[in-house]
């Protein structure tokens, strides 16, 4: 092992971190991490200011992604009312030598990582003939969603869905050439829910933006925009309908926003959470168990998966014979 870890830029991750490949590596990991022998602590934020906030993901994964954290400021972009911008790193240690393997900005880990992880949960969960993916955001996270769910079934369409028509027209814009779909915009979110096979919700909504009614039998959900207790993309109704997997219970439980609520109206129980999607990986629980079942998944995310795609990242660029930055 070199003297010096490697640091990957955000340039490096999105050049090397290939989805298929990053796919691959997120469900690995969260077998893993639903059958490995650590308990896994939770992420802890500290409040700087509003709309400033400073977040900390320490974990283990397994013995070749070694142990690490990532460390990211979250702060508000004025420019973008309800957007945020994310800062920071992921660092990975070597398991064996407790040395630090390599860095990768986290910024990118993150937005790609993510739409891979509900790629995952979506192959795991969504009815083999899904034809048409919605996603609710025009975000990075709309983008890196795009990108990665409609690689794991043959999506005929995708329908996005915005408050802002114009950036609707961008998103379309720049997913046409990578996807070789056909894609239609619209601001009414029925129209967008109602012709789903599979809804991703990827906004910074702080009420929902996805009602139950909207719903049609046998979707599937990744819900993904709200990583803490406040915000809520979706109606408890839809929550009490769905069938809730999670992708670590902990997590779900201490910071899961639309769970929360739904709890807070007695709609649910702790035991409405079914499963993680490592057990439904690895065949300890059933997903989908009918076709017309609305199955659900809900998106923090965990450092074993920024672990994984940083692990990733560094196999690739290395494999390239490129060194990343000093």
């Amino acid at each position: 092992m070199d003297a010096a870890p490697r640091l990957y830029s955000h340039e490096d991750v999105v050049r090397f971190l290939e989805p298929d490949a990053c796919i691959a590596a997120v469900r690995e990991a969260m077998r893993n991490l639903t059958a490995g022998a650590f308990e896994q602590p939770l992420r802890s934020i500290v409040t700087l200011a509003p709309g400033r906030l400073f977040a900390q993901m320490p974990g283990v994964g397994h013995d070749e992604l070694g142990f690490g954290a990532k460390l990211v400021s979250v702060y508000a972009d004025p420019s973008r009312p309800g957007q945020s911008r994310r800062q920071g790193i992921v660092v990975v240690f070597d398991r064996a030598s407790g040395a630090v393997r390599c860095l990768a900005e986290a910024g990118a880990i993150t937005e790609i990582r993510t739409g891979c992880a509900s790629a995952v949960a979506t192959d795991a969960l969504a009815r083999g003939d899904a034809r048409v993916l919605a996603i609710f955001g025009t975000g990075a996270q709309a983008r890196s969603h795009a990108l990665a769910v409609t690689r794991v079934r043959p999506f005929e369409r995708v329908v996005l869905w915005g408050r802002d028509p114009s950036r609707l027209e961008a998103l379309k814009a720049g997913l046409e050439p990578r996807l070789g779909l056909g894609i239609t915009t619209t601001t009414d979110g029925r129209e967008a829910a109602q012709a789903a096979d599979v809804i991703c919700t990827t906004t910074a909504a702080t009420t929902p933006i996805l009602l139950r009614e909207w719903v049609r039998p046998g979707t599937h959900l990744n819900i993904v925009g709200s990583s803490l207790l406040g915000p809520a993309e979706v109606d408890s109704a839809l929550v009490r309908d769905s069938r809730y997997i999670a992708d670590y219970r902990r997590s779900a439980l201490a910071a899961a926003s639309e769970f929360a609520i739904a709890k807070q109206a007695g709609l649910v129980t702790d035991a409405h959470i079914v499963a993680e999607i490592g057990e439904v990986l690895l065949g300890r629980v059933a997903g989908r168990r009918h076709r017309d079942e609305i199955t659900l998944y809900k998106s923090l995310g965990h450092i074993v998966q920024d672990l994984a795609a940083a692990d990733c990242v560094h196999r690739a660029a290395t494999a390239a014979g490129q060194r990343g930055s000093r």
